[in-house]
């Protein structure tokens, strides 16, 4: 083959290659337009006074009107009629004053951003991220913000992926990546290879727990980070997306209990942090989510809803393994709980 012939050869391709790009891209657009389209399949009270008082904040899924929206209920009635602010997000966290939105910015080609906003829905601060959003939590105090997202892959299912994890000021100064950390493993210094990070969960300004998977052995940590050192120390083996409850002597998590990579089977689990003593929760669906605490004595997380793609509910369990799941608020995903 020619010079020409082989250039012309890589145009070809680049062009089809974009031009799929493009379909996909319009495709998900106007799938996403159609759900909004629609009356709402949640109910949804008047006004918009979604941030007051003690509440659950979420993104609604509920197919129609307000699709995709942060939303919040009362958190003494979650069951009850839903309010909407007016921004889109895949993940949110919140406390008092303001919240993170992780967004996906639906085009041609696909972009994805972090944002700080008030609770008015003014940007405190916002930057890019490199890929589908993950996860993202708020420390205890509001000064810090953690968010995790796909560089390649869209899910911890997918043989391959890759995670970028970073942890940021409330004014948007960042941290670093967790990857330029340095990771202790038994008392030994883990080079800087092979790692991916994902789940954090703050216990202040200063420490906080995330997950650490070693992309060749598959093997996960529960690790320990030092922020003011910039060092991550592991304490025990195969934790996935801890979250820290509300008394901080407990890790909610998700554990493999069969199966790997696109079969893996997760289980919701409660670590005690001061024996390593683990319970499962009595859940026999896969969840995928960072688990969340509604109080000391019950965890929530996100499960798709059968039959219906994109929308989702929010389920709860005892986390002391006595009781059998139920599910807690409809058409509902990534929540989080505000407290005054």
């Amino acid at each position: 083959m020619t010079e020409r012939g082989k250039w012309m050869l890589v145009l070809g391709i680049s062009i089809v290659a974009l031009g799929g790009t493009a379909v996909a891209g319009i495709v998900a657009w106007q799938d996403y337009q159609s759900r909004q389209s629609r009356a709402s399949a949640a109910v949804t009270a008047e006004g918009d006074a979604w941030a007051t008082g003690e509440r659950i904040v979420f993104r609604n899924t509920a197919i129609g009107q307000g699709y995709g929206l942060v939303a919040s209920v009362p958190l003494d009635d979650p069951a009850g009629a839903r309010r909407l602010s007016s921004t889109a997000c895949e993940r949110v966290d919140a406390n008092a004053e303001q919240f993170a939105c992780l967004h996906t910015d639906r085009g041609v080609v696909p972009g994805y951003t972090a944002t700080l906003r008030s609770n008015d829905g003014e940007v405190v601060s916002e930057w890019s991220l490199p890929g589908i959003p993950s996860r993202t939590r708020f420390s205890p105090d509001g000064s810090l913000v953690a968010t995790t997202a796909f560089v390649t892959g869209h899910s911890y299912a997918t043989v391959g992926f890759s995670t970028e994890t970073v942890i940021r000021t409330k004014d948007g100064g960042t941290l670093g990546t967790l990857e330029d950390w340095t990771l202790m493993i038994d008392g030994a210094e883990s080079a800087l290879v092979d790692r991916n990070y994902w789940g954090v969960t703050f216990v202040d300004d200063q420490t906080f727990y995330a997950t650490v998977g070693m992309a060749t052995s598959g093997q996960t940590y529960l690790v320990k980070g030092d922020i003011p050192a910039r060092t991550l120390t592991a304490v025990a083996s195969d934790v996935e997306c801890p979250s820290l409850s509300p008394d901080a002597s407990r890790i909610a998590f998700k554990r493999v209990t069969s199966g790997s990579g696109a079969t893996a089977h997760w289980a919701p689990a409660i670590m005690d942090l001061a024996t390593g003593d683990v319970r499962l929760v009595p859940e026999s669906r896969s969840v995928d989510d960072q688990i969340a605490w509604i109080d000391d004595d019950t965890v929530m997380y996100g499960m798709p809803r059968p039959g219906e793609a994109g929308d989702t509910d929010v389920w709860a369990a005892d986390a002391d393994g006595s009781g059998d799941p139920y599910l807690f608020i409809e058409h509902a995903w990534s929540p989080a709980v505000v407290r005054r």
